[in-house]
């Protein structure tokens, strides 16, 4: 009965020794071993790695193993992280509140170094915070808003400000910067970007009151130049109207000149052929005459010495219709 329990407890211990000797490390993840908080296969007598010496972390996927109850296996994220910083509030060279929010993406690249100086993801994320946010400050404060906000220096118009350094340029320059800073706990920044650009809440309201002013100025520039080329246009209307007038009364007048002397020429030919039709024409003429310039309430008094007056005595009276 002894033996038998004596067994079972040799069993579960080798078990137990078995369990805690064997370690998984999954596809995205690094490791090392540690014994004692000393990491091992690290050569020199201070722990530090020579240059010759292979890194002593493991990055293949799989079983591995260790020595059981001593040693400690150390974990690490080998896949891209994700840093997403928290609202700063910058002045710019210019003299504009301006709050800011950014990202970035990195990766530990030497775990060693990572676990001596950051320990774990947490604390690297306020290391992160320190670092981003004080170069963030000094790039944003070197430049002009202008610069912050826009990225292409070439895609500008009249009524942009002129700049030669863009947002990409400015975000070039903070990730160089960090990325010496950040070598240093083991972490490799691969990206950083301005995530949003906004005027401070506190300075939103009197730029906006500005903007406004602004775009009312251009548009009321647009609308005089609007107002002067509408005079312009109708001031041409006017003058081609004037010129078309005056053609048509021309022509009219050429028109009505030829016609009256091609029925002067007409005119002419019928008295040569009749005498009668001489004296028929100054009798219609006549009438004409009369009509054009009396009316129904006008009382004309003829002579007996006038050509109408003439002319009616010479008419015969029709003789009336047999009743």
């Amino acid at each position: 009965m002894k033996s038998q329990i004596t067994l079972a407890v040799l069993v579960l211990l080798a078990i137990i020794g078995l369990y805690s000797s064997t370690y998984v490390v999954t596809e995205g993840e690094q490791a090392f071993i540690t014994r004692f908080g000393k990491i091992q296969g690290l050569s020199d007598l201070d722990g530090n790695q020579t240059e010759q010496e292979e890194k002593p972390y493991i990055k293949t996927a799989g079983l591995h193993f260790k020595m059981p109850f001593v040693d400690k296996e150390r974990r690490f994220e080998k896949r891209i992280l994700d840093w997403d910083g928290p609202r700063i509030e910058v002045t710019t060279k210019d003299k504009r509140f301006i709050a800011i929010d950014t990202y970035a993406r990195w990766k530990i690249s030497d775990p060693i170094v990572f676990f001596r100086k950051v320990k774990d993801e947490v604390y690297a994320q306020s290391r992160l915070d320190d670092i981003l946010n004080s170069a963030t400050r000094n790039a944003v404060s070197r430049h002009d808003l202008v610069e912050v906000v826009r990225s292409d220096p070439k895609q500008i118009n009249e009524q942009l400000l002129k700049f030669e350094i863009g947002r990409d340029k400015i975000s070039v320059g903070i990730q160089s910067e960090a990325k010496v800073k950040m070598n240093e706990y083991g972490i490799e920044l691969l990206d950083f970007q301005f995530k949003r650009i906004n005027y401070a809440p506190q300075v939103q309201s009197e730029i906006f009151k500005r903007m406004i002013a602004e775009r009312k100025k251009i548009a009321e520039g647009f609308r005089s130049k609007g107002l002067g080329d509408a005079a312009e246009i109708e001031g041409k209307k006017l003058r081609l109207l004037d010129s078309i007038d005056s053609n048509a009364t021309r022509s009219e007048m050429e028109i009505q000149g030829r016609a009256d002397a091609e029925a002067a020429k007409i005119y002419a030919e019928a008295y040569a052929q009749s005498p009668e039709s001489e004296e028929f024409y100054k009798f219609i003429k006549t009438m004409e005459t009369y009509k054009m310039t009396l009316s129904e309430k006008d009382l004309l008094i003829l002579s007996t010495k006038s050509e109408f007056f003439n002319f009616l005595k010479e008419m015969k009276p029709t003789p009336a219709a047999p009743k």
